[in-house]
């Protein structure tokens, strides 16, 4: 899987000609799997959550406990670097094969998905995009093979969606900064308990309205693991956190760009987060139809399969028919993401918008045709239904794609067509 799909990933891939098709024929593009490398992927992700994700799913969101082992696995198969070059260590993909990965892993453990998410994302490709190749070359090569687990700190207790009022501040002092603050529900701030995860991404305030990307290490003094979040609702075999910065001493070179860029980082770097959250609501969507047509096609009523009654038709037809529309939107816009270019938010939250509401509705909708059996926790879509309800609020609430984009098309109303 480490393998590059073409040497610059902007460039538009060509759909490679099954047996009997006519090569160069348009209608025998596949928006899913565009070019032989993202056909590999896709077969290697099913493979791998095969035998891999699914085994260890239930257990590890009953316990609360995220699997380092299978971490690691991901990262020797590639997945964890899937939009790095080659020169760190990546596989040199694009969004399509980001897509790929997120909407695989979700249709049997979204809460590994998140971790990997965040790592990959948040972190990794947050890094790449808006670092130096110095910074690039320090972290980027044990953050793809899994050797270490990252993440990146926005979030606080009294900061959420309004990121320019966040209360965590970095003052210069020496040859470095000085940071101060609390960071709150930050996914993979620890790999068990007691244990920090090992780098991040933070945004601090460095003056009026001004934020500064910094990475923060763990052995850094005064940077201390708080209370891990327990109970969670969903997403359990992620590690959520709080992390405490008291008279954090980070060294210039540890700064991401220039002082007051973090701002423009973090929204170059929401593009491919939204999309990829989508990515996760397909997944969840998909396994969700697959468990409620599988139960109506075995399970009787009235001495009819449950598939007989219009009422379960309906359950099964409008979630194929959303969960189909919003893929399509989800693949197309990830065929056309550029990671450098800006002006994209439009379809990377309305594809965000659609996907986490359709994994709800369908994991839903698939308890409600098992009726009991899918409100006991022994079956996939009463954990995929308390996990699908996350997309709804982490990397940017539904609220505030609503804003986004009524405001960016009343700007320029063309985006429509």
């Amino acid at each position: 899987m480490k393998t590059s799909v073409r040497s610059d990933p902007q460039e538009p891939v060509r759909s490679g000609s099954q047996a009997g098709e006519e090569p160069g024929n348009w209608r025998n593009f596949d928006l899913f799997a565009p070019s032989e490398e993202h056909a590999l992927l896709a077969e290697s992700l099913r493979i791998f959550v095969q035998r891999e994700v699914e085994p260890q799913a239930a257990e590890h969101d009953r316990e609360e406990r995220f699997n380092r082992a299978l971490f690691r696995k991901a990262g020797e198969l590639g997945l964890l670097g899937i939009t790095i070059p080659e020169t760190y260590g990546g596989s040199g993909l694009d969004g399509v094969a980001a897509v790929q990965v997120m909407e695989a892993l979700s249709t049997s453990d979204p809460g590994f998905g998140l971790a990997l998410l965040a790592h990959s994302y948040l972190f990794a490709h947050n890094l790449w995009v808006n670092a130096s190749a110095e910074q690039s070359q320090r972290f980027l090569p044990d953050a793809v093979q899994g050797a270490t687990v990252c993440g990146m700190c926005m979030t606080e207790p009294g900061a959420g969606t309004d990121v320019l009022g966040m209360q965590t501040r970095a003052r210069p002092e020496g040859d470095g900064w000085v940071l101060d603050g609390v960071k709150t529900y930050i996914t993979n701030g620890g790999v068990a308990d007691g244990e920090l995860g090992d780098v991040f991404i933070v945004y601090a305030a460095t003056g009026e309205r001004s934020l500064t990307s910094f990475l923060v290490e763990k052995e850094m003094e005064g940077f201390r693991l708080g209370q891990k979040w327990q109970d969670k609702l969903g997403m359990r075999a992620s590690f959520t956190a709080e992390l405490v910065f008291e008279g954090v001493r980070v060294p210039a070179r540890n700064v991401i760009g220039e002082p007051g860029e973090g701002t423009q980082h973090m929204m170059r770097n929401l593009e491919i987060e939204r999309l990829t959250l989508a990515a996760q609501g397909l997944g969840i969507a998909q396994r969700s139809l697959e468990v409620m047509l599988g139960y109506a096609n075995e399970r009787k009523s009235f001495g009819r399969p449950l598939r007989d009654h219009g009422q379960i038709q309906r359950y099964i037809a409008e979630s194929f028919a959303e969960y189909r529309a919003a893929r399509a939107y989800v693949y197309d816009t990830a065929r056309r993401l550029s990671f450098t270019r800006a002006g994209q938010r439009v379809d990377a939250d309305a594809t965000k918008l659609i996907g986490a509401q359709v994994a709800k509705r369908a994991a839903d909708a698939a308890i409600q045709v098992l009726g009991g059996a899918g409100y006991m926790g022994e079956n996939v879509v009463e954990r995929l239904w308390r996990d699908a309800k996350l997309l709804e609020i982490g990397g940017g609430t539904l609220e505030a794609h609503h804003k986004n984009i009524t405001k960016d098309l009343s700007r320029d109303p063309g985006q429509i067509a």
